[in-house]
């Protein structure tokens, strides 16, 4: 396996600390989520990243495939934290929205984009995520 790049990120504190990249690109504080601090929460970097990756994943696959994207998608992300008996544990949706393909070609591209996407392979089996395609469980 190549590396074709790695991220390298040092966070102080936990939730209520602060968060930034070796190259200074993101610099944030960080405030437990619901606090209503000042700062972001990792569950919101997590959901940023997730629909980053994604929306990049389906461009990659819908050119693989030949397909042609009416429009550039938007990917929504819900990362939600749990709270159990033992711990605590992440749930998330993901819904793109995409218009202007036929509803079956769209909904294939989705599926095929959560099965290509790292971050997908990174939670599958660890995090139960829906998929939709405007709002419709694919």
């Amino acid at each position: 396996m190549t590396i074709i790049y790695s991220a390298h990120a040092a966070a102080k504190g936990g939730r209520g600390g602060h968060t930034e990249t070796d190259d200074k690109k993101v610099v944030l504080d960080l405030s437990p989520p619901g606090s209503n601090g000042p700062g972001t929460n990792p569950e919101q970097l997590f959901a940023c990243g997730y629909g980053a990756c994604f929306g990049g994943a389906l461009a990659f696959i819908a050119g693989q495939k030949k397909i042609t994207l009416p429009e550039t998608p938007t990917v929504h992300v819900d990362i939600n934290l749990h709270k159990t008996e033992t711990g605590f544990h992440l749930s998330g949706a993901i819904n793109v929205a995409l218009s202007g393909l036929d509803d079956a070609v769209a909904a294939e591209l989705v599926r095929a984009t959560h099965d290509f996407c790292p971050y997908s392979k990174a939670t599958r089996g660890n995090i139960d995520m829906a998929i939709s395609l405007n709002g419709k469980p694919v």
